[in-house]
């Protein structure tokens, strides 16, 4: 058996500070690099504290720009787990995260979209747990 993980996603920005301004001052992510490539170019990785999988922070360029936000195509597609909801949930509000919504309770645990300043839709959610 191999020993595989997702080690990156790159999220498309307007710019590696906006970017760095959202994930690590208002969601409160780990700064993990942020080398200078030159050329305007920089490798910028951010995580929550902990995780396994990162972000890469690409900023768009060109045509690009018009992707910014739009990398789910409108739907939820980012989700960010939490073993406090409703901690986290108020800690977000404090920051001036916006959500789309109050919390509410589904099948598979307490979960409320919010929007990143980019566009993109997440769900913050805490995963119901097997009893077993």
């Amino acid at each position: 058996m191999s020993n595989r993980h997702l080690a990156m996603v790159a999220i498309l920005v307007p710019d590696y500070d906006a970017g760095i301004d959202f994930f690590v001052g208002q969601l409160g992510f780990d700064l993990l690099e942020d080398t200078d490539l030159g050329d305007g170019k920089r490798w910028v990785r951010v995580a929550p504290e902990g995780a396994q999988t990162q972000f890469l922070l690409a900023r768009a360029i060109g045509d690009q720009r018009d992707s910014i936000g739009r990398q789910g195509g409108g739907r939820v597609w980012l989700f960010l787990e939490t073993d406090d909801f409703d901690r986290d949930h108020r800690a977000m509000l404090a920051a001036g995260i916006t959500f789309e919504e109050a919390p509410r309770s589904a099948p598979y645990g307490k979960v409320a979209v919010f929007n990143d300043p980019f566009g993109n839709r997440w769900d913050l959610i805490e995963f119901s747990r097997d009893p077993d």
